[in-house]
């Protein structure tokens, strides 16, 4: 200590320094020579101060004689940690946390820090064991390690904290089991050890004598057996979070004594037997969540008793019965997600009519009778999804005028009679989901109303009547689909005016008139069905101009005239114009054996398919010329501008050379933490940078759930990691999460959330899909699965790596770049499999917990 301390006199004295910093000063001062500062967060730490109390992030006591806390939180500090920190001898607070302190933590680093009280080091890069030291520091009663590298398993000194209140250890690479020793901490509050790569083992029954526990979180831990029903004892617990580990057995009984509890997250385990009752008095409950279960029988009727319950989450389990009674008393329901069950008979004719509902999902069940006319009456409702039930009637007219809602989606149903108006043109609603019911009568015109209606599907029910002109407005329209229906009449010229279209299909009506000319705004459109129809008149030519148009069916109908040449411009995947009464020659392109199909029934067309068209030797071969000219041509001029873009190329690059210094001699650090601001990124958010479109991002603040409630949002995006729920970190094995959902993307054909999955996203679906159907049910069709099955299937487990709930499990950005350069190659990726399913562990050759 002294010698460092005549090390920094000295440096001053050459510097020609006043000497009048106190002791206290220069040990911050070789804390903060020991650390890169890029944003000079620290430039006023300035040694001719006598004392350091106004400097950024240092408290002094009272009296300002000495410093009482360190707060460095966020200032982008890159370094080991400053061990002269903990010289500071009256230090009670210090947080060094969202840095980039890189270091391991050794016993004779921590050991002196004798007066802290509060230690956050959280969202740091930090390595190696935990520290026995830390647990004999005297005082000390907050300590928060999350979001760092720490291996091993939590040492047994971890179990004699004297005072310790809060203990953090999420989202470290920490091993061996959940340690028995932690129920000696009886001073303990919060105990927070979810996310980490723990071997199989149980919850240990000890934790039940935590007597003053209010938080106790250990999702992602890997948990097996039982729940113990010594948890019931946890008198004072908040919130219970057990969520995605492979529990089994019962809930216990014992959980309806915690009296006090806010939040049960039981969800993504494999408990089983039926739903315990208890829940209706506990006072205090805002949330349940058992879903992704094997629970089973009906739900205890005084579920809804509890006077402040907001939202109850009860999906993907076998639960039978009926929904309870009480459901339609409960004042305080917020949400109710119990779809994906064996749920059966009519919902509570007042559901919705005493509770503040905003979403209700009973998808997926056997539940039948109308839907309760009170369902919007406190006018907050958001999302309806009673998908594939038994639903009969009409729908209430109520929903005509609940303007908050977003999303409907009622197919495969039996409901009938027709639409209420007013519904076609809520102002908020995104989703309209019909199809696979009875209903009639025909589209509103006050559906111009729906401002952000995307997604229309009335597809097999009888609407009738025009498709109306007003349809035009609706400038965010991406899919209108309607087959399967008796709509009469023409198009409306104002269809063509819709921008953000990407399909139209209207087959199977009794649609008539004119294809519609004027579609330029159709850039993209990728799917066009228009067919058995009555449609007449020539097949436009502008289709053909339309960039990204693959599936085209205008089979069916009484089109006639000659196939325009444009249409070859098109990449289609679906082409079919049978049945129509088209004549004159084909263009050339359809003259290929794959266009065969395409073109019967249509007796005008040339149909010689050995030569296809009959025209004369000379006609042919000068048609075969001036194509071979046209080819030539074309490829001259693509080399042309490759090469002067080349180039320009190759002297921009040159140039730069010439005024940049060699950047080949530069140290490249492998990945850390973002080195940008949110300043910056906003700075580049620029209506011409756009590159694409994944949906909104919000923010949300919910009371009492602190930042798990990141997590039904992270879930809503289908590109973040499930540890941002916890961490709220972005770091490589997070981006290699999202890079990940991209494979999936290309492998799938489908976007990361889609209405598909239900309330899954991509990467969930495809998990649950390849277990049940196999993965030939994953791959998008478009591809050629049966020339390049083996490397699809590769790039799929690539993808299936990079997206492994646990962190530690996915592999690096480097070795994902390998594994896809050796997709062709004899070696293939390994994943383990357990009880042939999908493990969630990635395997590579070498070290299991390599990084590379």
């Amino acid at each position: 200590m002294a010698l460092a301390a005549l090390a920094v006199l000295f440096l001053l004295q050459l510097s020609g320094l006043a000497l009048s910093l106190n002791q206290e000063g220069l040990y911050l001062l070789q804390a903060k020579r020991g650390l890169e500062d890029p944003d000079n967060a620290l430039s006023d730490w300035n040694p001719r101060d006598s004392i350091p109390c106004n400097w950024t992030g240092i408290t002094c006591s009272s009296a300002g004689a000495t410093v009482t806390s360190v707060d460095l939180t966020g200032l982008g500090l890159t370094g080991p940690f400053p061990a002269s920190l903990c010289r500071l001898p009256n230090l009670a607070f210090l947080s060094l946390s969202w840095n980039n302190i890189n270091s391991s933590l050794p016993d004779s680093v921590v050991a002196p820090c004798a007066a802290l009280a509060h230690l956050d080091l959280s969202q740091n890069l930090l390595v190696g064991p935990l520290p026995d030291a830390l647990a004999a520091l005297p005082f000390l009663t907050h300590l928060d390690l999350t979001g760092n590298n720490f291996s091993g398993p939590i040492p047994p000194s971890f179990g004699r904290f004297p005072v310790i209140q809060d203990l953090s250890l999420v989202a470290n690479l920490l091993t061996s089991t959940v340690p028995a020793f932690l129920g000696n901490l009886t001073t303990l509050r919060q105990l927070n050890l979810s996310y980490n790569p723990f071997a199989p083992g149980g919850i240990p029954p000890s934790l039940g004598d935590l007597s003053s526990l209010e938080v106790l979180w250990l999702a992602g831990c890997n948990l097996i057996g039982d729940i113990p029903p010594s948890l019931g004892r946890l008198s004072k617990l908040a919130d219970l979070d057990l969520s995605t580990n492979a529990l089994s057995g019962r809930i216990p009984e014992s959980i309806a004594n915690l009296s006090r509890v806010v939040q049960i997250e039981l969800y993504n385990n494999s408990l089983s037997g039926p739903v315990p009752s208890g829940f209706g008095k506990l006072s205090s409950l805002l949330c349940v969540d058992a879903s992704m279960n094997q629970l089973e029988g009906p739900l205890p009727e005084d579920l809804f008793d509890a006077p402040f319950l907001e939202s109850v989450h009860f999906y993907s389990n076998r639960i039978t019965g009926s929904v309870p009674s009480g459901v339609s008393r409960s004042t305080s329901l917020i949400e109710l997600r119990l779809f994906a069950n064996r749920l059966n008979g009519s919902l509570p004719a007042d559901l919705g009519k005493n509770s503040p509902l905003m979403l209700l999902d009973l998808s997926d069940n056997l539940l039948s009778g109308e839907i309760p006319q009170s369902i919007c009456d406190r006018g907050v409702l958001e999302e309806l999804l009673l998908i594939d039930d038994l639903f009969s009637g009409r729908l209430p007219e109520g929903l005509s005028h609940c303007r908050t809602l977003t999303r409907v989606r009622l197919r495969n149903n039996q409901l009938s009679g027709e639409v209420p108006a007013g519904l076609w043109g809520l102002p908020h609603l995104w989703l309209l989901e019909l199809r696979g019911n009875s209903f009639s009568g025909g589209i509103s015109p006050v559906i111009s109303g729906a401002a952000n209606l995307s997604k229309i599907l009335i597809d097999d029910n009888q609407f009738s009547g025009s498709i109306p002109s007003e349809m035009g407005a609706l400038s965010k329209l991406y899919e209108f689909s309607a087959s399967n229906n008796r709509l009469s009449g023409p198009l409306p010229s104002s269809l063509g005016d819709l921008g953000e279209l990407g399909q139209l299909d209207l087959h199977h009506n009794f649609l008539s008139g004119e294809l519609l000319r004027g579609i330029q705004s159709w850039k993209k459109l990728s799917e066009l069905n228009l067919a058995d129809n009555e449609f007449t008149g020539r097949i436009p030519p502008e289709l053909g101009d339309l960039p990204v148009l693959n599936y085209l069916d205008l089979s069916g109908n009484l089109l006639t005239g000659d196939i325009p040449l444009q249409l070859q411009n098109l990449k289609l995947n679906e082409f079919n114009l049978t049945n129509n009464d088209l004549s004159g020659p084909l263009p050339p392109l359809f003259t290929r054996d794959i266009y065969r199909d395409s073109f019967l029934g249509n007796p005008g067309l040339c149909q010689d398919f050995s030569g296809f068209c009959p025209v004369s030797r000379g006609t042919r071969d000068r048609r075969g010329f001036v194509w071979l000219l046209r080819s030539i041509f074309m490829m001259a001029t693509l080399i042309f501008v490759v090469g002067v873009a080349w180039f320009f190329w190759r002297y921009r690059k040159y140039k730069k050379a010439q005024l940049t210094p060699d950047k080949s001699k530069w140290t490249l650090t492998s990945f850390h933490k973002l080195g940008f601001s949110e300043f910056e990124l906003l700075d580049c958010l620029d209506e011409d940078n756009v590159i694409g479109n994944f949906g909104v991002a919000k923010t949300v603040e919910m009371m009492g759930k602190g930042p798990k409630s990141m997590s039904v949002i992270a879930g809503s995006c289908g590109y973040i990691a499930p540890e941002y729920a916890y961490t709220l970190r972005v770091n490589e094995k997070s981006d290699i999460y999202s890079f990940g959902v991209v494979i999936l993307e290309l492998v799938t054909g489908k976007l990361p959330v889609d209405p598909e999955f239900g309330e899954k996203d991509l990467v969930k679906w495809v998990t649950c899909a390849m277990e049940q159907k196999g993965v030939n049910h994953m791959i998008d069709p478009k591809l050629d699965v049966r020339q390049h099955r083996e490397e699809i299937n590769k790039v799929l487990s690539i993808g299936l790596l990079c997206t492994s709930s646990l962190p530690i499990n996915r592999p690096s950005m480097r070795r994902v770049v390998k594994m896809l350069q050796e997709v062709r190659a004899e070696n293939k990726i390994q994943i383990e499999t357990k009880d042939g399913k999908l493990s969630p562990y990635y395997c590579e050759e070498g070290d299991p917990n390599s990084s590379v």
